[in-house]
């Protein structure tokens, strides 16, 4: 059995990144990309589809774990009866080479240790032909991929799986390195892994010194900012919404799907996080990466692509894999890709509108393509879409849909109004209009003094928080108020916020009925009530969101209040920057510009 979602930490490389438990045992890794097949993927399977495990081999009286401040390098402490150990855990951010290190370093008295090392390429199905390069180098090489792996420790076979025993005692420094290349090349040259980690150290400590974030909560914020730059893919300036697939939204259930991708709702929202603290840079590189994947004809936008602007995203199941904790099946590509959501149009324009806001220069190409994809939306904002969560059941007009539609036009018209960039701005402010008062009236029930889900249902829906938070209307406007107070009587679930209510017969969504409590969803909550003036509700319920974090402050996409767990890929970009930003409205520091401009 795998550890619990929450038992796991993160280490990446702004390239992929390793989930690693809290036994010491690292579950989940893809070389080189987040997206590539899985070398370790027990997470999703067992230990015969690839683990590598390293710790006390004698009980373990005493745990913990914690990351450096302001890094992402892991530290693991075992306490036994017969001494200390510390296991430093750490992937130095890199060009070509990925590298996963392992230091094991005696504290008190003399421990053993072992190591339990399974390779198993292409998410567990390939068994590679391991062999000895030198005294301290084991190569593992199938098909496209090797691994190189580095250590001073003594090593053996048994069936198919490469073990050691040693010991340490106060002082010693024992390092492990493993290293991915491609198997037509040579093995790459040995890491120093001591220096390796001083200079990823120096990588995070010096960017998480850019923030400029001081509020409360710096401390969250600071660590999910972190989480944040770690889904970034550094080579193109894609962000993946997490590093993790097929993590199940319900135990035992088939709500499970890849998020190793680059959606552009997720990246936008990462980004405005980003830019709130201070981060413009990443701005530019994920304009660059946009202005590349979404080139071509607008009507073609995809709500998702792959970390280098990849289009074809397909979807399969991997039958080998029993899916974690049984939860089948296991996929990679998601489906979701060839869907239609329009509220990304909303989400790209408020973003670049929000880039320039903060200091990043107007861009002609960046402009043209926003303006082409005002010219597909004047038109398109009036069909039926899948919606924000994806829906796998028919199209319908969901009012979140049409209300981001409307921001499209809105920062269009402050684009021109504000930032003086050219364009049709009659043309859209009419278009603007035409969709707010639709809205208003399709969207909403009087019956219900609410919005809803969708045009015509009773349905409720959290996302329809988000009205007040992008300024389709004021916090105070009635019918806001109405909203929160809905969402606050059908879909709270022990104090938090389902997206929607699931059903016997999957109307809506097409899938079979149950899931957590999305935590995004909560932290929505959150802002609206501190807009309102409800101030101690607001910061109750944000304090117990970020009670929901494991030990190391890593947030899942969804939470289990019955059996108190996290569920859901992990960590979710989603969680962490709807944490950072509701950190910005709690303590009222230069609120977000999206905020500030309700009609």
């Amino acid at each position: 059995m795998p550890a619990r979602i929450e038992d796991y930490g993160l280490v990446g490389d702004l390239q992929t990144a390793a989930l690693i438990s809290r036994e010491g045992s690292v579950d989940w890794l893809c070389f080189p990309r987040f997206d590539s097949g899985a070398c370790f993927a027990a997470l999703v399977g067992d230990d015969s589809n690839g683990q590598w495990a390293l710790a006390p081999t004698t009980w373990k009286r005493e745990v913990s774990r914690r990351y450096v401040p302001d890094t992402l390098v892991l530290e693991t402490e075992w306490r036994t009866d017969a001494g200390r150990v510390r296991v430093t855990d750490f992937m130095p951010p890199r060009g070509e080479a990925p590298d996963l290190v392992r230091i094991v370093e005696g504290l008190e008295g003399t421990v053993e240790l072992g190591t339990e090392l399974v390779i198993r390429f292409d998410y567990g199905s390939v068994v590679p032909w391991v062999r000895r390069l030198d005294e301290k180098t084991l190569l593992a090489i199938a098909g496209p991929d090797a691994v190189a792996l580095r250590t001073p420790v003594p090593l053996r076979g048994e069936d198919f799986t490469t073990r050691g025993e040693f010991t340490v005692s106060e002082g010693d420094r024992v390092p492990f390195v493993l290293t991915w290349y491609a198997s037509h090349r040579e093995p790459p040259d040995e890491v120093d892994p001591d220096k390796a980690l001083e200079e990823t150290h120096q990588y995070w400590d010096d960017w998480a010194n850019r923030c400029e974030f001081e509020g409360d909560h710096h401390d969250a914020v600071h660590q999910s900012l972190l989480v944040l730059k770690a889904l970034t893919y550094a080579p193109t300036g894609g962000i993946v919404a997490a590093p993790t697939t097929s993590l199940p939204e319900r135990i035992g259930g088939v709500r499970n799907w890849d998020y190793r991708f680059c959606w552009l709702r997720d990246a936008t929202l990462t980004l405005l996080a980003l830019m709130e603290a201070g981060y413009v840079d990443e701005a530019d590189s994920w304009r660059r990466w946009l202005l590349r994947a979404a080139a071509g004809n607008p009507a073609d936008l995809q709500i998702m692509y792959g970390v280098a602007g990849e289009r074809r995203l397909d979807e399969h199941d991997l039958p080998w894999l029993a899916g974690y904790e049984e939860s089948a099946p296991v996929r990679t590509g998601n489906g979701a890709s060839e869907q239609v959501q329009l509220d990304v149009y909303g989400e790209v324009m408020d973003a670049l509108y929000q880039s320039r806001a903060h200091g990043l220069a107007a861009e002609e190409q960046a402009w043209s393509l926003q303006r082409a994809l005002l010219r597909h939306l004047a038109d398109a904002w009036c069909d039926p879409d899948n919606g924000i969560w994806e829906i796998r059941g028919e199209k319908r007009h969901f009012t979140h849909s049409k209300v981001m539609a409307w921001v499209a036009f809105d920062r269009a018209v402050r684009s021109v109004e504000e930032q003086g960039l050219p364009g049709p701005v009659d043309e859209w402010r009419a278009t603007r209009e035409e969709i707010h008062a639709e809205v208003c009236e399709r969207g909403f029930s009087a019956a219900l003094g609410s919005f809803t889900q969708y045009y015509g249902g009773s349905e409720l829906d959290a996302s329809l928080l988000l009205i007040p938070l992008v300024g389709f209307l004021p916090i105070d406007d009635p019918r806001v108020v109405g909203t929160v107070d809905a969402v606050e009587r059908e879909l709270m679930h022990d104090g938090l916020v389902l997206r929607y209510r699931t059903t016997d017969d999957g109307e809506v969504d097409g899938l079979p009925k149950g899931e957590g409590v999305f935590l995004p969803c909560s932290f929505w909550l959150v802002d609206c009530w501190e807009l309102l003036g409800r101030h101690g509700e607001a910061h109750a319920l944000y304090e117990r969101l970020l009670d929901l974090r494991n030990d190391l402050g890593l947030l899942a996409e969804e939470y289990d209040p019955v059996e108190e767990r996290l569920l859901g890929n992990f960590p979710q970009a989603f969680t962490h920057l709807a944490l950072v930003n509701t950190a910005f409205t709690l303590a009222h520091e230069h609120p977000p510009v999206r905020r500030r401009h309700a009609r």
